[in-house]
């Protein structure tokens, strides 16, 4: 039980964590939401940032899940920050950049869907929004 409320607490702090990060860019301040976005992968994920970005689309989520004992969760997280990824990218006008960061927080996100016993309005909502701003 302590295990799952643990996993839904971080989950609720990443939506806080994006909409900080949402928030800058609204003012422009991608070097700020740059910072936190490459603190949050440390915090969360136990992983510097470049880790996980030399990560390719094809072998995402085999490798997170097969050599580093990550859970679904652990995926949401990720999927999460390459979204907020993406955003900044988008903010900088780095389109080819952004929407490859789209991309692999599609998939992941697809893959927890997929995977997942319960469903979620909200991971159908960011799938959706994730599949208007790759086409």
């Amino acid at each position: 039980m302590y295990q799952k409320d643990y996993v839904l607490r971080m989950i609720e702090m990443i939506g806080e964590l994006i909409a900080q990060i949402l928030g800058l860019l609204n003012k422009k301040n991608t070097k700020k939401a740059s910072q936190i976005l490459e603190n949050a992968y440390r915090d969360f994920l136990k992983e510097d940032a470049s880790f996980f970005r030399s990560l390719s689309k094809e072998k995402l989520t085999n490798s997170l899940l097969q050599e580093h004992n990550y859970t679904d969760e652990h995926l949401q997280v990720l999927a999460e920050l390459f979204y907020a990824e993406a955003e900044i990218q988008n903010t900088k006008e780095q389109k080819a950049l952004a929407s490859e960061y789209y991309e692999k927080s599609l998939i992941l996100f697809r893959f927890v869907v997929e995977n997942s016993t319960n469903f979620s309005i909200r991971l159908e909502q960011r799938i959706n929004l994730l599949e208007k701003k790759i086409n």
